[in-house]
């Protein structure tokens, strides 16, 4: 029976995470984006401006530029790494360039989420701002569209739980740092795993799972003002560290940089590659695309509506700069450090994802796979921080601030169940839900576009001359 349903789970999951959810986020995305004017094209200067502007409201609990850096911490994570090798051994290197148009479109919708959740930003039970498609949708919308907020809400409680990370994390740091036989061999392993019932293998899970939950606990416990501090550093850092391991890569084998630019460029359009991009972004990606960005998704607008910031238009520019450093500059790092290191990827058995990634570092610097181990932790553990603000405040929606609360501990003591049990029912419900939490925040971003093209003909001048407010 449970089987069955795990079946129809994964099967559903398939189908809505697929070419639906594709063309919502892609679709939906190339209309903001023309409709916008190219806003995430044209107002780029302006963004990155606006970066250095000091938040003077009140309304709020974190700068913008900490919102950014939390949404980042949460959009950065294994499918930077896991997802581009993904897309390289199904659609080849001419996918990274459609990985970068996709950056563009989810400019224009981050741009549309940024603008509207402080346009409507909301409160919680206890009067502290609080922002998200709930409140987008009950404020810009009416309260007779209060179901679809609700439908958010609910999706949002399962789809922000990171299934994914703690047990991909788990895997990767097994097999980097210890090896079956190892973990058999394990007099300590097999004690603990006698006195609680589990094998050896997945006694070493749980206790990796009980170190990330204790690391978890200790920043999302101290609120969203923690969770932002810890990302406002993380986040450059690692970042900044990626960009060092990627240039090694790219100095020790320069000469062969144009060509792998060579290739993205002219397997983007040929008809062999452009078909295999799609299949990678579309049948594939399209899951891990919402994955790598969340533009579409609803959760930066929950991030961005705790800003101080008071001004849409200005949250808006910022909040549009997340694709870009995470599918756009992070990704392009992954997709630059494969094609370097492994220009054969594309006869690589199967889909793999993190293995490649390890195979690439591991030949292109020295003691490159620990290296690369390093920073998948710390991509997912920044992950893990965001998510659970993201699920707390739908938590805090539906059952009032003090059960939000309980959210998190909740939270906390997942990430050791996931770390442990085999996951694949669980993730196609967490991917579902995921997709769920797509719908009712498209449909409100394309209804309330409009006035999202108002505030910003309003803010730049009708002649759109200058951008003088933004200095």
């Amino acid at each position: 029976m449970l089987d069955n349903i795990g079946k129809y789970i994964v099967a559903v999951a398939d189908f809505l995470c697929g070419y639906p959810l594709f063309f919502l986020l892609i679709g939906g995305g190339l209309y903001l984006l023309l409709s916008s004017g190219f806003v995430s094209l044209r107002r780029l200067p302006a963004a990155i401006r606006e970066l250095r502007t000091k938040n003077d409201s009140k309304n709020g609990q974190i700068s913008s530029a900490q919102a950014l850096a939390s949404v980042i911490a949460a959009t950065v994570g294994l499918g930077n790494i896991a997802g581009v090798a993904i897309a390289l051994v199904v659609g080849g290197p001419g996918s990274i360039f459609w990985m970068w148009v996709s950056a563009i479109v989810g400019m224009a919708t981050k741009y549309h989420e940024g603008v509207l959740a402080i346009m409507y930003k909301g409160k919680d039970d206890k009067g502290n701002p609080q922002g998200g498609p709930m409140h987008i949708i009950t404020q810009g919308l009416g309260p007779k569209w209060t179901p679809m907020a609700k439908f958010f809400a609910v999706a949002g409680l399962f789809g922000t739980l990171c299934i994914m990370n703690a047990n991909q994390l788990t895997e990767a740091f097994m097999a980097t740092f210890s090896t079956p036989e190892g973990i058999e061999s394990s007099g300590f392993l097999s004690s603990l795993g006698s006195a609680i019932g589990l094998s050896n293998a997945n006694s070493y899970k749980l206790l990796f799972g009980c170190a990330v939950a204790a690391v978890v606990a200790i920043v999302i416990l101290g609120g969203i003002r923690r969770i932002a501090n810890v990302a406002s550093v993380m986040v450059p850092f690692m970042v900044g560290m990626y960009f060092l391991m990627v240039l090694y890569i790219i100095l020790t084998r320069l000469g062969d940089v144009p060509g792998v630019f060579q290739r993205i460029f002219t397997e983007a359009f040929n008809l062999r590659a452009g078909i295999g991009a799609l299949a990678g972004i579309a049948i594939i990606g399209a899951r891990r695309a919402a994955l790598v960005n969340d533009a579409g998704i609803g959760t930066a607008s929950i991030m961005h509506g705790a800003s101080r910031n008071n001004q849409p238009v200005r949250e808006g520019l910022i909040a549009m700069l997340g694709p870009g450093i995470d599918s756009g500059l992070v990704c392009t790092l992954t997709a630059i450090a494969i094609l370097l290191c492994v220009p054969e990827v594309q006869e690589t058995q199967g889909v793999q994802g993190l293995a490649v990634a390890m195979t690439a570092f591991s030949r292109g610097i020295p003691y490159g796979e620990y290296l690369l181990m390093f920073i998948v932790v710390c991509f997912a553990m920044s992950s893990m921080f965001s998510y659970s603000f993201y699920g707390s405040t739908c938590a805090s929606y539906l059952f009032g601030s003090k059960n939000a609360r309980r959210y998190v501990y909740a939270f906390i003591l997942s990430l050791i169940v996931f770390a442990v049990v085999p996951l694949e029912a669980a993730v196609g419900m967490c991917d579902l839900f995921y997709a769920l939490m797509a719908i009712p925040t498209m449909i409100t971003i394309v209804m309330l576009s409009g006035r999202v093209r108002e505030a910003t003909r309003r803010y730049f001048g009708s002649d759109d001359k200058n951008d003088k407010k933004c200095k």
